[in-house]
């Protein structure tokens, strides 16, 4: 029996998983506006509900039927409303967890 890796997804799957398996939502955005992409500001930086940091890497590739490409995205790359993909940033490791533990 042949076992796949299970972070490679053939082209069939991705298109069977939903596209929130690869959304980051609920997040805070900050620092600077370095663009934007439909009359709405694209900002450096995006923190999640663990404290997590994410940097804009780009603007996540669409497949042709409209939904994004997920296949494209890769390890630690996340895709933030409207379409815009931020990378895991290793440096800021500071989660509110990890915060709550020391105190």
């Amino acid at each position: 029996m042949k076992f796949r890796n299970g972070f490679k997804l053939s082209s069939k799957a991705s298109r069977r998983l939903p596209t929130e398996y690869f959304t980051l939502v609920d997040v805070a955005f900050e620092g600077a506006v370095i663009g934007y992409l439909d009359d709405r500001p694209i900002r450096e930086a995006v923190r999640d509900g663990d404290g997590l940091v994410y940097r804009f890497v780009g603007v996540a590739p669409r497949l042709i039927g409209g939904g994004f490409d997920v296949q494209a995205l890769r390890s630690g790359e996340w895709i933030v409303s409207p379409g815009l993909v931020y990378a895991a940033d290793p440096k800021v490791t500071t989660r509110k967890r990890e915060a709550s533990r020391a105190a």
